[in-house]
């Protein structure tokens, strides 16, 4: 059994690598060929924290098992310590034995950052130039690194509910990835911006929405990524509204736990039949995507374990050879 440390799965396992495997995972999790239990959430009131467990299984080419243990304490950050810390541990699905232990956390970072670049990749506009980015917690990096890669964008918007903390951050990416060769610029009114953007990507865990939604202009794609419980509600009603396309990581998982999906099915400001599908049936159907320039298309993630499985499994293989 090895240890695989950040440094060593983003040393040999790259971002295109990571946002293939992602289509991969959710294109056999749509066609059936996944055993994957929903998550068992446990709340810590006492430390405003949650301990989520995520078990999976995914019959491909080459079969993925494993587990995630991860846990959600956004007050860590004060601490200056990860708000999403989590273990990963691969099996050979061939004798069930651990063959591998993994940096949860940056795993987590990896394909939650990969599955949000092959939303963009298959719904945003060829032609973005101009995207935005709300929250620079520890997602953020990986998100902004995976719409960097699918899209040439030109400036990239920064926006945290902590403005020292999004200048720091833009300051930090315009070195760090400076080979994208991209403006950045940390705002201070996201709302200033927003009918800008070509893509918009929001990755909290707010309890109201993050963005005023009718600002948005024809032809955005936006991603929804942080919310994943029935009380945070990230993405606003007025945007769902306006979507031509709506489409989920998984149907279930999403109709389970995304309460700004939710919310807005159960006021009646959208109703199931405005959701458009899984992102795996888009990889299958590019076709089912979007149908004009003007379309708003709009991608929500809760996220699965089939992505931790297959993209875990992935990086073991590369690197145990």
């Amino acid at each position: 059994m090895q240890y695989l440390d950040k440094e060593q799965i983003a040393a040999n396992f790259s971002m295109e690598e990571a946002i293939a495997a992602c289509k991969e995972a959710l294109e056999l999790y749509s066609a059936g060929r996944a055993d994957i239990p929903l998550r068992t959430n446990i709340d810590v009131p006492e430390n405003n924290g949650q301990a989520l467990f995520m078990p999976g299984y995914v019959s491909g080419s080459t079969p993925a098992l494993g587990i995630k243990i991860v846990s959600v304490f956004p007050d860590n950050i004060k601490a200056n310590l990860p708000s999403v810390p989590a273990t990963m541990l691969t099996m050979d699905a061939k004798t069930g034995i651990v063959n591998a232990v993994l940096d949860g956390t940056f795993l987590t970072q990896l394909r939650t950052g990969a599955v949000q670049g092959a939303a963009t990749d298959l719904l945003a506009r060829k032609d973005a130039k101009i995207g935005l980015l709300i929250g620079t917690g520890g997602q953020g990096f990986q998100q902004l690194r995976a719409m960097l890669t699918v899209r040439n964008f030109e400036k990239m918007y920064i926006f945290d509910i902590d403005q020292a903390r999004a200048q720091a951050f833009a300051k930090e990416v315009a070195t760090s990835l400076a080979a994208f060769e991209v403006e950045f610029e940390a705002v201070a009114d996201v709302n200033a911006v927003v009918a800008e953007c070509d893509v918009i990507t929001t990755v909290t865990t707010a309890k109201v929405p993050t963005f005023d939604g009718s600002l948005v202009k024809p032809g955005c794609h936006i991603n929804g990524v942080g919310a994943y419980t029935l009380e945070m509600h990230e993405l606003p009603e007025t945007a769902l509204v306006k979507a031509a396309k709506i489409f989920t990581d998984t149907d279930d998982g999403v109709l389970a736990e995304a309460g700004d999906v939710v919310g807005a099915l159960e006021k009646g400001t959208i109703t199931k039949e405005d959701l458009s599908g899984e992102l795996g049936q888009l990889v299958s159907h590019p076709e089912l995507g979007r149908q004009s320039a003007k379309d708003i298309t709009v991608f929500k993630t809760v996220g699965t374990s089939a992505l931790d499985v297959v993209v875990a499994d992935k990086i073991v293989r590369k690197i145990q050879g």
